[in-house]
């Protein structure tokens, strides 16, 4: 994406931002009140002393200090590197969803393919600590709705987030995958993420308003979760405890209008007690991701014809292996010579294709041609 303003512009945004003991709110009511960050710059302090305490509207009439002028260089050259963008609120690339959001950052570090965040998108996101069966479906919503040309947005953390992102990216879709970080754009958090953070920049987009170099603080994860639900029409919770960041960013997801989807699970399991509140409080409850395709009335754009069935999951061998009567997993694993987490996974793409379908008891069933 070309720069649409000049590195003198992009410096007095990022000095904005950057300056300390002015915060993003403050920012945004600077902005508000006298326009562009070049303008604020230009004030004598005693008109910024209208909104600064007068210490700061001093220093920020004034050059700014040696280590702020470092920081903004170093992130100018940063911004220089290939797939590396900055956008503003003044940039025509900034995400026009996250300005429904009531606090949109005033600065967003983009590592990948910027044009990602304005492409329509699902979140998804749950548990760290998920279960098998969590992140089999985390995964397999993912790619299944890939597929169908959506972006899945999640946080990169470890559990329902990393399957999510590595669903997306499966899918090798037209959406691609958006992973919002609560740490700068270039810190790798958690670190056994490396990998899949290279593959995201590579597919899809890691955003962040934080700051370069900026480590993983507890407070900063729960305001990317606006982020994450601000970038999508609707947001899926694969797993969840009763008190879960997932929540948060369940609700802020439904405060902005946006349509918030819970999959079921065992009321015997600490992780489904979060889905099954949201349930209880609106949420639609899906079992596939039909659903969620109804609901948001189907595809974002013209997808291209199915390709052949993937060779690496021969879902054919495993139809014939079910046969046409009820089967319980455990007999299904012994027939197909598959471990119980790679036959769930497989059993759950067919019933997002609605070839087999799951009755009580841990058993499945494989649905008659139409």
């Amino acid at each position: 994406m070309p720069l649409t303003q000049t590195p003198e512009e992009l410096s007095a945004w990022l000095r904005l931002t950057l300056e300390p003991g002015i915060g993003a709110a403050v920012a945004r009511e600077l902005l508000k009140r006298w326009g562009p960050p070049q303008q604020i710059f230009a004030l004598p302090p005693q008109v910024l002393a209208d909104a600064l305490p007068a210490p700061l509207a001093g220093r920020v009439a004034g050059p700014p200090s040696a280590d702020l002028s470092a920081a903004i260089e170093r992130t100018l050259r940063w911004a220089e590197a290939p797939g590396h963008h900055l956008l503003t609120l003044a940039d025509a690339g900034y995400p026009q969803a996250l300005l429904d959001i009531h606090d949109p950052p005033p600065v967003l570090y983009v590592a990948g393919d910027p044009t990602r965040l304005a492409h329509p998108a699902i979140a998804i996101v749950g548990a760290r600590h998920a279960t098998p069966e969590g992140l089999a479906n985390a995964r397999a919503f993912a790619r299944h709705l890939g597929r169908q040309g959506w972006c899945i947005v999640s946080g990169m953390a470890l559990g329902i987030d990393t399957a999510a992102h590595e669903g997306a990216l499966e899918a090798e879709g037209t959406g691609g995958t958006v992973a919002v970080v609560g740490t700068g754009a270039d810190v790798v958090y958690p670190a056994r993420n490396r990998d899949l953070s290279r593959r995201i920049a590579a597919a899809g987009a890691i955003l962040s308003e934080f700051p370069l170099g900026s480590p993983a603080l507890p407070h900063q994860f729960p305001r990317r979760n606006r982020l994450v639900a601000g970038l999508a029409r609707g947001t899926l919770v694969a797993e969840a405890a009763a008190r879960s960041g997932s929540l948060i960013t369940a609700r802020l997801a439904a405060d902005t209008g946006r349509e918030v989807f819970a999959i079921p699970g065992s009321i015997h399991s600490p992780l489904s007690r979060g889905c099954h509140t949201l349930i209880r409080q609106g949420a639609k409850l899906v079992e596939s991701a039909q659903d969620i395709l109804d609901e948001l009335q189907g595809t974002p754009a013209a997808i291209a014809p199915e390709t052949a069935p993937d060779a690496s999951l021969p879902h054919d061998a495993l139809l014939t292996a079910l046969g046409y009567g009820p089967v319980h997993l455990d007999t299904l694993a012994a027939r197909a010579e598959l471990a119980i987490p790679e036959l769930q996974a497989r059993l759950l793409e067919l019933e997002l294709q609605g070839r087999v379908v799951r009755l009580d008891g841990g058993r499945y069933q494989r649905r008659a041609a139409p």
